[in-house]
């Protein structure tokens, strides 16, 4: 797993102005109810457990990604840099306007990692560009 952390955040780094953690974060997979736990507030406005892939937790500097996260699929593996993005966020202690900004860069790395595969964020996730659009918006509550 080390290896294909440090392939994603190379490849973060040559391609956007991500730079380099002082170590890996941990990894650990769990289950769509702990990660469900995880996303705690945002995750009851807006999401069920069936399409939670993986979280960051900030506080253990933990990745947690679904147990049936298998490094073989594009759009599994598009989830790992997703999460290493807020990995990367929280070493550097980047600032943002709200929590939504933040999962910009982290989407934008992802849709990139997609592409890569022919596959974009819409075909497997259904995430279109309006729902994009809202998931990293500041929006009053």
């Amino acid at each position: 797993m080390d290896s294909l952390i440090n392939v994603i955040i190379a490849w973060l780094s040559l391609s956007s102005p991500t730079p380099l953690p002082p170590a890996l974060p941990n990894i650990k997979l769990a289950s769509p109810q702990q990660l469900l736990i995880i996303h705690a507030v945002r995750a009851l406005r807006q999401w069920d457990e069936s399409n939670i892939m993986g979280a960051y937790d900030p506080l253990s500097r933990k990745i947690y990604l679904r147990a049936d996260w298998d490094s073989r699929r594009a759009a599994d593996v598009s989830v790992l840099a997703h999460e290493l993005v807020h990995f990367l966020q929280a070493a550097t202690h980047e600032k943002f306007e709200c929590p939504a900004a933040r999962e910009a860069a982290a989407y934008a790395a992802q849709r990139r990692w997609l592409e890569l595969y022919g596959t974009d964020l819409q075909r497997e996730f259904g995430i279109d560009a309006m729902t994009l659009k809202l998931r990293t918006a500041c929006l009053p509550h």
